[in-house]
This record gives C-alpha cells, structure tokens and sequence, in this order.
C-alpha cells in the first residue's frame, strides 16, 4: 500500500514539473532574420582581397584614361563626375548593421548613418581623387544621398582628405534619383566631363534607372559596351543598387517573402541532377 502511495506521489510530482516546464517555455519562435540573405556580399565588401583588387584596378584604368586626355591636350578644362557611395565612401557597415539587427534599409537608420560621418573610402578612391587634383581635373561628386545630408557628407569626405569636396562640387538629391539634370548642371559650368565613375549604370546614363527588369537592363547594355571602361568606369558593387531594384520590378510594397521569391526565381541553377 506505502509503496503505491510513494509511487503515485512521485507520478505526480514528474507531471507537475513537466507541466512548469511546459507553461514556461517560449510560445513564439525567434523572429526570422530577413536581412540574413546579405551576409555574403557584405562579407565580400569586407573580406575579400578580390573585391579591393577590382576597386584599385578600376581607379588605375580610370587614371590611364585621363592621362591619355591629356596627352592629347585638346579638352581646355577636363572634368570628372563621381558617385559617392559604394564609389567613393564604403557603407558596408550600414549593411552589416542591417544583418546584425534584422532591421532592413529605412531611410531614418541610413540618415543616421549618414550624420555620423564614419563611411571610410573605397579602396583606390583617395589615391585617384588626389592625384586628379594634383593633375588639375575638376572633380563633381554626384550622389542619390538626400540633400539633407549635404553638410555631414562633405564633413566625411574632407575626413577622409578627398579633395574638391564642398557644396559647389557636391550634388545630393533633392527631388528624383535621376541625375541627368544634375551631370547637365555640371556641363553648364563649362567643364568637359572625359570620365564617369560609378557603381551603378545609372550613374552613366539615365537609361539604366527603370528599365523593365533585370534582362532589359543587360540587353541595353550590349548597344553601350564600348563605352564601359572608356567613358564609364564601373566600381563593384553586390550589397544594392538598381540590378536588385529590377528584380523586384521597383516595388516597395513587397514583403520579405515575396522578395525572397522574385530573388530566386532570376536564378539560373543547374538541372544536370534533376
């Protein structure tokens, strides 16, 4: 009978536990990381001595290009317009942040980011930007920034010693992403624009900005590919640019998972094993 009784009472005290257990664990599970799928390209930006080398080698084709202008002497007061970001200023720590607090790309955070002045310099970008200075090029940075961030961007690149860096050379977006009317600002000043440097088509030519999709953005470039690498020189850049807003057709309001889905769908896998 006694050991009945001790056997029910431990029965019982195992269910109890069980059942504290139970009622304490977590009901939700973690929150899905949506910004984990940067990992690899922030890394790329970071890490890979293969990314510097193709920086430093489209800064020295770009000064090979310019030389070659002025070997030739005909252009009276040669130009070049830069962008600045993923170009000239390094943002892959914002990016990484983003990977680190599963929070995606807002404008208040990238403000923020842009305020603190802290982006360091592309590799190859300072060595060019000085010795394009010291070679009497005007130099015009032309970035999608928003204008409000005029002052904390110059105070970034005057950290950095980039030269021609004020606000007669700078030109932030204030109402479109389009920069036609800002390269045209530029002409007006009577300069003669010999190269264009940027990470993202667009920074060429508006053409590039919102074509249909990502397919119609490599066909139009076939009709230019002379000029890239002679006019345009093409910085790397795998964290953003308009390549990833074509492929979701430029529409903000798509979820994670329904980015996640156009993502994969572009893929080209393999189908040997299927």
């Amino acid at each position: 009978m006694i050991k009945n009784v001790l056997v029910a009472l431990t029965f019982a005290m195992l269910l109890s536990t069980s059942c504290e257990v139970s009622n304490t664990a977590p009901k939700d599970q973690p929150k899905e990381n949506s910004q984990e799928y940067l990992i690899h390209s922030t890394l790329y930006a970071q890490r890979a001595a293969e990314y510097k080398a193709l920086c430093y080698q489209a800064y020295a084709l770009a000064q090979k290009q310019i030389e070659t202008v002025l070997v030739e002497g005909k252009t009276k007061r040669p130009a070049v317009i830069l962008d600045l970001d993923e170009t000239v200023l390094d943002n892959s720590p914002y990016t990484a942040w983003q990977i680190e607090s599963g929070e995606p790309y807002e404008p208040e955070t990238w403000a923020e980011w842009v305020e603190a002045a802290e982006a360091e310099a592309v590799p190859g970008a300072v060595e060019f930007l000085q010795w394009a200075d010291s070679s009497e090029i005007e130099i015009f940075y032309i970035s999608n920034r928003s204008a409000d961030g005029l002052t904390a961007t110059i105070e970034n690149l005057q950290n950095l010693n980039i030269p021609q860096a004020d606000s007669a050379s700078v030109f932030l977006k204030t109402e479109t992403s389009d920069k036609s009317a800002r390269r045209e600002k530029v002409k007006q000043t009577g300069v003669e624009i010999v190269l264009y440097i940027g990470d993202n088509l667009g920074d060429y030519s508006e053409i590039w900005d919102k074509p249909a999709n990502p397919r119609d953005r490599l066909d139009s470039l076939i009709a230019y590919r002379d000029k890239i690498g002679v006019e345009f020189i093409v910085l790397p850049n795998s964290l953003y640019g308009t390549w990833e807003g074509a492929v979701y057709d430029y529409n903000r309001e798509l979820n994670d998972e329904q980015r996640d889905s156009l993502r994969k769908a572009y893929l080209k896998p393999w189908k040997g094993v299927y």
